[in-house]
């Protein structure tokens, strides 16, 4: 008896992809693996660690470059040289009032910033810290990263006090976007860095962290991708 065109169907052998074939899918899927990647992220927080040696260290060594904020007159300084710049922004000609205690605002706060909040590590002290505040602002090296303490209160206050002055010696009813301006550059440059909640934190744009092969091809490969194969 002849077998059925059904049961002829079913005893054929599975269909399985040429040699030639197989290998050009698996070089492409090994090529595109390396090309893709994920993509970044746009806003990141990282948090700087700390271990038990960098405490040990740090409680150990003398970090000079932040031990310089309690001295006799450090805190004066600040406002010998915010008045200085004041007074000499006032002999400019063609340079008002309110337009001197602006910049004279907003470079203290961009300044400060700098320094304070940018800038890490022990730039004028390489032999003598054990590279334990190279990730560190001074901000985080004052007082051994300690909060509240009576530098760090005169420095979050300095900043609030001058925008208090400068806003009683301008006339800022009268130009309300410079006034926006120096309570904005307060609150986000002068104020916001020195929060506890912002301690060993960075915020990074455009991260692009660690880029990783894609695990799998999304699709069999083109003739275009078999073509630069070859």
């Amino acid at each position: 008896m002849s077998n059925s065109p059904n049961t002829a169907l079913l005893s054929l052998p599975p269909l399985r992809p040429s040699p030639s074939k197989q290998n050009s899918f698996t070089r492409s899927s090994q090529t595109t693996a390396t090309r893709r990647g994920r993509s970044s992220s746009i806003v990141s927080v990282q948090e700087v660690p700390e271990t038990y040696d960098d405490q040990l260290d740090q409680g150990a060594l003398t970090n000079v470059n932040a031990d310089w904020v309690n001295y006799k007159g450090a805190w004066l300084i600040h406002v010998v040289l915010i008045g200085l710049g004041i007074i000499l922004l006032e002999t400019i000609p063609g340079i008002t009032q309110d337009l001197a205690w602006t910049i004279a605002n907003l470079g203290y706060l961009f300044v400060s910033y700098i320094i304070f909040h940018y800038v890490t590590g022990v730039p004028f002290d390489m032999t003598n810290n054990s590279g334990v505040y190279d990730n560190l602002t001074l901000w985080e090296q004052i007082d051994s990263g300690a909060q509240y303490t009576p530098a760090k209160k005169w420095l979050t206050t300095l900043p609030i006090v001058l925008f208090l002055v400068s806003t009683h010696y301008t006339r800022y009813d009268s130009h309300p976007a410079l006034f926006t301006l120096n309570l904005c550059a307060l609150l986000f440059v002068g104020l916001a860095p020195k929060l506890p909640a912002f301690h060993r934190l960075r915020i990074k744009f455009f991260d692009a962290g660690d880029i990783g092969p894609t695990p799998d091809p999304s699709a069999p490969p083109t003739p275009k991708d078999e073509q630069h194969l070859r």
